[in-house]
């Protein structure tokens, strides 16, 4: 809590018990029990923090009972309920001006005065028994806005709400729409006290308690807070820090307080957010009434009490202290600071919500703050651990530690930063060609910031590439291939290497124009790449048969030593696939995979040759041999003379064309046909 108004005492131990109140700019009207109506005027005592309180007016045969007193200064009339009837006087010389005879018998009013279109609008409702009346003001009269509406009991307590009447009666809330018709909708119980409070709020809407509890409601009857108000006791009766005149209807921020009096005391809370601002003990409160902003007043039967309000400044400053800041927004903006100092100290106070929200662990919440700001991404990014270098991040400055992030709260972290830098990476490469680029302001003043819009977009791109890393792998080449990417090159490389994602760093090669740079790597790329190999085959191959220019020009003869010394297995699908997807053509790479073909065939012939059927394959076996053939009879790159000595035979079963290959050079594809096309043959003669 913290103090948001102190209370002055302005009338003390009044001899005439007080029964009602209205105020406007410097006037207080306190309306007695013995039907004496007194003004007030009240001003600031410039040498200390009280008043200077003087009787200017005193009517002791105003009324015989003043039940209600309402001041339309707009019209400089007092609306008043006397003796069961609505009288109107002149607000400066309490000279009556007219009654409306129709209201005899009244036992409540309610007043709304509208303003728009430079003219200004008052209305009426009178509740006469189990009616009531609705009246507006012209002419220095008031006229019947409509006919008199049925309502199922008498009224206790209401108020207007734009073009409805919330009604409360001694058990139930009731809204009445001014349709022409005057449709009831029921509300809710008005609780066990079974006394009603209804008060005018801001913008239309009215606040209903119930027991301890207060609702705001709209016109139609729709509840627009997220949760009800608390208050520490049941209210008597509400008010708000302003004047429900027609200069309220300006106002672009709402006063953040609503007052309850309670009986032993006055307590101060908001709605958002929803938190006890203030309880200010006073000696059995019952009324209260408000001139306008900062101008509230509380009564006893025999005391009048101001409630002053703490400086703006004072609250926040109070405020900031306790981490409070929706609230210290709130005050900001109400503040009479000069535009230019009044933006500074409400970017200031978001800044410091969005890092609180970050301490809080609320990190979406945090960064959506952030991005409305610009704040300077690099400050946000410094939140976090390890993304930005050491030198620099030690120029920035926090208001408080950083939490300390791990796990899956640091890739929670991790998730609401990539949102962040994302719509940051958007919205800073549209403005590229800006003539006139916003500058990112600082997290905490007198922080350095980056005003180059490239250099910012480098620091993004790189932190977008290390996140992506802890979060989530597939984005990383999506990120690294687009065009406009900025990543650092020497950080980019350094994070990628130490993940062991070397296609990525193929990537980053290729699109900052260093493809040499994978070639350069190709020992580094031969020493890492194993325990992906054994551990899965498939996706280890990728690392040299990706569809990318740097994997496709790695030395394809040095690739393929590699993996027949040491993953024998992979070599015929490597060789595959730079035959039959890149299309390479080079006679040794044929000879070899007809090789790694052959030799597997003639292993499986061995296991299978006594267990298979004459001229019957299946298996491994059936298609290797198939694969085998298929490609004798397809590749024209093969060098047959080189590859004769692989297929032994003796002259007895070979054919005719291959021993004439022997003697004079022929084909001796033919032959090999031969030899596929025949799986009797011994496997000792392969």
């Amino acid at each position: 809590m913290h103090d948001a108004y102190e209370p002055v005492p302005i009338l003390e131990k009044l001899p005439l018990q007080i029964d009602c109140l209205a105020a406007w700019e410097d006037c207080l009207l306190v309306g007695t029990k013995p039907g004496h109506l007194l003004l007030y005027r009240i001003k600031k005592d410039a040498g200390t923090k009280g008043f200077e309180v003087t009787l200017e007016k005193s009517n002791k045969n105003f009324s015989k009972k003043i039940q209600q007193l309402y001041v339309v200064s707009h019209y400089k009339i007092l609306v008043s309920l006397l003796e069961n009837n609505i009288h109107v006087h002149d607000l400066l010389t309490f000279q009556q001006i007219t009654v409306v005879p129709k209201a005899k018998g009244a036992t409540l009013f309610s007043c709304d005065l509208q303003s728009g279109s430079g003219e200004a609008r008052l209305r009426m409702c009178v509740a006469v028994k189990k009616k009531l009346q609705l009246y507006f003001w012209k002419d220095r009269e008031f006229h019947e806005l409509q006919g008199e509406l049925g309502v199922p009991d008498i009224p206790k307590s209401m108020a207007w709400c734009e073009n409805s009447i919330c009604v409360g009666f001694k058990r139930d809330y009731y809204l009445i729409r001014m349709d022409g018709k005057g449709t009831l909708k029921e509300l809710f119980p008005t609780g066990k006290q079974l006394e009603p409070l209804v008060a005018p709020l801001a913008d239309g809407k009215v606040a209903l308690g119930q027991d301890d509890l207060t609702v705001v409601l709209n016109e139609e009857g729709v509840c627009t807070q997220k949760c009800a108000l608390n208050w520490t006791d049941i209210p008597i009766t509400m008010g708000i820090d302003y004047s429900t005149e027609d200069w309220l209807r300006s106002l672009t921020v709402p006063p953040p307080y609503i007052i309850a009096v309670l009986p032993r005391y006055v307590e101060i809370r908001t709605f958002e957010p929803r938190l006890l601002v203030q309880s200010v003990e006073l000696q059995r409160p019952r009324y209260i009434t408000s001139a306008g902003p900062n101008v509230v007043y509380v009564a006893s039967n025999h005391f009048v009490w101001r409630l002053v309000s703490v400086s703006i400044a004072s609250q926040i400053r109070q405020l900031l202290q306790d981490k409070q800041f929706e609230l210290a927004l709130q005050l900001a903006k109400m503040k009479d600071d000069s535009d230019g100092d009044k933006k500074q100290q409400i970017h200031h106070i978001q800044n410091l919500y969005a890092f609180n929200l970050f301490c809080q662990k609320r990190f979406d919440d945090s960064m959506q703050v952030f991005a409305k700001l610009g704040t300077d991404p690099t400050h946000v990014i410094g939140l976090y651990p390890d993304l930005l270098p050491a030198d620099y991040r030690k120029q920035l400055h926090y208001p408080n530690p950083l939490p300390s992030l791990s796990g899956a709260e640091l890739e929670k972290a991790h998730l609401a930063l990539i949102d962040y830098l994302t719509q940051k990476r958007s919205h800073l490469v549209k403005q590229l060609n800006d003539s006139d680029p916003s500058t990112p302001s600082p997290l905490m003043e007198g922080t350095p910031t980056i005003k180059s819009r490239k250099k910012l977009l480098q620091i993004i791109d790189t932190t977008l590439l290390k996140c992506y890393l802890h979060t989530n792998v597939a984005l990383v080449s999506p990120l690294l291939r687009l065009e406009n990417n900025h990543c650092h090159i020497e950080e980019s490389e350094y994070v990628l290497k130490k993940a062991h994602k070397y296609s990525e760093l193929i990537i980053l090669y290729e699109k900052k124009g260093l493809h040499q740079k994978g070639m350069e790597n190709l020992g580094m790329i031969f020493e890492f790449s194993p325990w992906v190999l054994k551990i899965c085959p498939e996706d280890g191959l990728k690392i040299f048969t990706e569809d990318l220019t740097e994997v496709e020009t790695l030395p394809r003869d040095k690739v393929l030593s590699f993996l027949r010394e040491g993953f024998r297995e992979m070599a015929a699908p490597y060789l595959e696939h730079i035959i039959h997807v890149w299309e390479d053509t080079q006679a040794e790479f044929h000879n070899v995979l007809i090789q790694l073909y052959l030799e597997r065939v003639q292993g499986l012939m061995k296991q299978y040759l006594n267990s298979l059927p004459e001229g019957k394959e299946d298996g491994d076996l059936g298609e290797f041999r198939s694969k085998l053939l298929s490609f004798l009879e397809t590749s024209s790159s093969y060098e047959p003379a080189r590859l004769i000595s692989d297929f032994p035979f003796d002259g007895k079963h070979a054919p005719p064309r291959f021993n004439r290959y022997r003697g004079s050079g022929g084909d001796a594809r033919v032959e090999e046909r031969w030899l596929v096309q025949n799986p009797s043959f011994s496997s000792a003669r392969l």
